[in-house]
């Protein structure tokens, strides 16, 4: 009896792949919003698949990969995500995902995966060649980027949303003072002056 844990907070999405789901013939599916919780739901029900967003309260998708590759727990993981896989498939790949597909595509490549991923194969976009059509900024910015550690990544995006320090160290469970110290770390290794020019990279580079 095929089982999956899905991972994400956003209720829409949960059903509509649970619905997915159940139409590929997992008969037990069980739902966390909190990035916290997927480890242990994996402990808990041994699942078939796990399909996993990357932005989640209290711990993001890619930590959650890491947690899962340092463990002795041996489940597919499929990524399943808006955030833009230029910066993020290879993250994933190399912490082991079986399969990055994005929110912005039809579900039939949800579809896809999913058969792929059960079928003991993977499933990654061909992502374009970075060379010729971006701009000598924007490839020293992607170079900086690609750099960043991968919790440096989910609060460079978070900051360049808009949120406090304070929203982000509630949201990653972590204390003010050390968002703080990322942000200052963040601004020198991006080489930008401020918040709002790490917006402006995040824009640029688009990851928001």
């Amino acid at each position: 009896m095929k089982s999956a844990v899905i991972a994400d907070d956003h209720p829409v999405v949960c059903t509509a792949v649970a619905m997915l789901l159940t139409q590929l013939g997992f008969k037990l599916i069980h739902k966390v919003s909190n990035g916290n919780e997927v480890f242990s739901a994996i402990r808990k029900h041994q699942p078939d698949l796990v399909v996993l967003d990357l932005m989640m309260p209290r711990l993001g998708g890619l930590e959650v990969l890491a947690r899962i590759q340092a463990s002795d727990e041996r489940c597919r993981v499929l990524v399943f995500t808006g955030q833009d896989p230029r910066f993020y498939q290879d993250r994933c790949m190399r912490a082991s995902a079986r399969a990055y597909v994005s929110k912005a595509n039809d579900l039939k490549h949800l579809h896809e995966a999913v058969l792929a991923v059960m079928a003991g194969y993977t499933y990654f976009a061909k992502l374009p060649s970075s060379s010729v059509s971006l701009s000598t900024m924007q490839l020293s910015e992607m170079e900086r980027i690609d750099k960043l550690s991968d919790r440096e990544l989910t609060i460079f995006r978070y900051l360049a949303e808009g949120l406090s320090n304070k929203e982000i160290a509630k949201l990653l469970n972590l204390s003010h003072k050390t968002i703080s110290t990322y942000k200052t770390r963040l601004t020198e290794k991006l080489n930008v002056e401020s918040k709002v020019h790490l917006r402006e990279t995040a824009q640029r580079n688009g990851l928001i």
